[in-house]
């Protein structure tokens, strides 16, 4: 091979690639919420993880993104290994879309793909047709890609130096296997290197023989990307990406034993299908073939590659300190998931600041020094989840996001703030009930019956914002600004009353500034919980 020759294959694949990952966004993005939706169908039911598996990767254009999010799923403890074994079997299959697409020789509506693309992605407005747009966009640089790869590989049939290579790979199988985990490896995408074998194929250059298992290989080889995410994840991750090299490895075996009935059969559909010297077709459909049937054998036996991961890599992983729940930076490659998860991780920092509120709380109105260390301790909590969940929103902010996936995250970013200000003033009623307990201060049974109703008034109203926020109902969003306007009328009221009972020297002037600061910081707890609900009805 020349230089010439090298660098239009580069560049071919360089589109190809893109191609791909441009129609796998556009994809993304015209399913919206159908993605995150195909998460909450997730059972414990080997077909429902497989189908989810096929799903995911036919929206997202690869099955090694596909697995780095299960990865991200399992460390963030969203999945269990049983699951994630049933997703990653699904994702060999769904990936084999793409060699289908290619089979079907496109190459001469690409342009009109690309131009077709670019007028409706430039000149629309409506963003379903910009997304649509950026489909057929993605869709014509791809085929637009691999015409260039075949124009530069087509020399290579000619040359003896290749033809020697392909005898050497004809009888050797497993050097066949080798070479495939070699350029899936260096690639990082199967997809890829698929389209480079078919590309070898539409030039005659190799038979299916060949072919095969060089795509045996190509799939070991995209368990590189996988093991490479897992590398400072916990250790069920880890097994999590062991069991997609195992799955694949094991799947080869059987393949390899199997590689000359496995060839008859694929040359019986090309004669079915009257494909007999359609080389690119028949690749197609063993990739196929090779990952279907390579799930169907190994689906009943996933909990014995759960136990065998096990072996392999022993232990569970104990949480030590505090830590995100739901958020892994593996997810935010899938956006319409990332954003979802994001959700509920605000939602659950939420709850805790709204336990914190009654256990500050339970510290002035008992005098309990046990929970003024818990509100510390937890809004210590609430400070580090503030601050990994505002990182994550900085990094998801930056990928290709709908219109609506980025309103929701600008809300995020004011939500997590105001939810951290909420855990602000717990903290600041825990000081009060130190400075309470220090200074033996009384109350009047009236001012802490009053007190008591306020903060009723007002963790309820923070409890429904969450609740409004993480199921973005619009009705308990409206419910939280009428209990605003209450809890406002029941400041002003409170502060009258007290005045009053100041101006009667029923209670000491110490003890009424305690009370006016806890009402005021109850009272923009309550202001909190609008901006919170106020989100939801954006």
């Amino acid at each position: 091979m020349n230089l010439g020759m090298i660098f239009s294959l580069i560049g071919g694949l360089g589109l190809f690639i893109f191609g791909m990952q441009l129609m796998g966004e556009g994809l993304q993005k015209a399913a919206g919420n159908k993605l995150k939706n195909l998460l909450e169908v997730l059972t414990n039911n080997r077909v429902m993880g497989i189908l989810l598996g096929v799903g995911i990767t036919a929206i997202i254009q690869s099955s090694s993104a596909t697995t780095v999010m299960v990865i991200g799923f399992v460390n963030a403890g969203l999945m269990t290994l049983t699951q994630a074994a049933g997703v990653i079997m699904g994702a060999n299959i769904g990936t084999t879309v793409t060699a289908q697409l290619i089979a079907f020789k496109l190459t001469s509506i690409a342009p009109i793909a690309v131009g077709l693309g670019v007028g409706m992605y430039l000149f629309s407005k409506n963003k379903k047709v910009k997304q649509v747009g950026e489909i057929f966009l993605g869709f014509g640089i791809l085929f637009t890609g691999m015409q260039a790869m075949e124009s530069a590989m087509a020399p290579l049939a000619q040359m003896e130096g290749f033809k020697q290579l392909v005898v050497k790979l004809a009888r050797n199988p497993l050097l066949g296997v080798l070479v495939g985990f070699g350029m899936t490896a260096i690639v990082q995408s199967s997809s890829a290197t698929i389209g480079i074998l078919m590309a070898l194929a539409s030039t005659g250059a190799i038979g299916i023989d060949v072919a095969m298992p060089v795509l045996f290989g190509d799939n070991i080889g995209t368990c590189v990307t996988a093991l490479l995410a897992s590398i400072n994840a916990n250790r069920t991750a880890k097994k999590a990406a062991l069991i997609h090299l195992t799955f694949n490895v094991i799947g080869t075996l059987i393949f390899l034993i199997l590689l000359h009935p496995v060839e008859q059969f694929i040359g019986l559909i090309a004669v079915w299908t009257n494909k007999v010297g359609d080389v690119q077709s028949q690749i197609a459909n063993a990739h196929t073939f090779f990952n279907l049937a390579n799930t169907l054998i190994q689906a009943p036996f996933i909990p014995l590659l759960v136990k065998f991961v096990n072996i392999v890599i022993p232990g569970d992983d104990s949480p030590e300190g505090f830590n995100l729940k739901y958020l892994d930076e593996r997810i935010i490659q899938t956006p319409s998931i990332a954003v979802e998860q994001t959700l509920k991780e605000a939602v659950d920092m939420g709850n805790l600041a709204s336990q914190n509120i009654s256990i500050a709380m339970d510290a002035f109105l008992n005098q309990n020094e046990d929970s003024i260390k818990l509100v510390y301790e937890n809004e210590e909590h609430i400070n580090f989840l503030e601050r990994g969940i505002t990182s994550y929103l900085v990094k998801l902010s930056q990928e290709s996001l709908t219109d609506e996936q980025s309103k929701i995250v600008t809300s995020l970013f004011h939500t997590v703030n105001d939810i951290e200000r909420i855990g602000d003033h717990c903290e600041n009623i825990a000081e009060l009930a130190s400075y309470r307990i220090t200074n033996i201060l009384s109350f009047s049974d009236e001012a802490l019956s009053e007190l008591k109703d306020m903060y009723g008034k007002v963790k309820e109203a923070v409890d429904l914002s969450l609740s409004s926020l993480g199921s973005m109902n619009r009705d308990k969003a409206l419910d939280v600004m009428q209990r605003e306007i209450k809890i406002d009328e029941i400041d002003d009221r409170l502060r009258d009353e007290h005045i009053d009972r100041l101006n009667k020297e029923v209670c000491s002037p110490s003890s009424g500034a305690i009370f006016l600061d806890l009402i005021s910081n109850l009272e923009r707890m309550g202001d909190y919980a609008t901006n919170i609900a106020e989100v939801v009805l954006k």
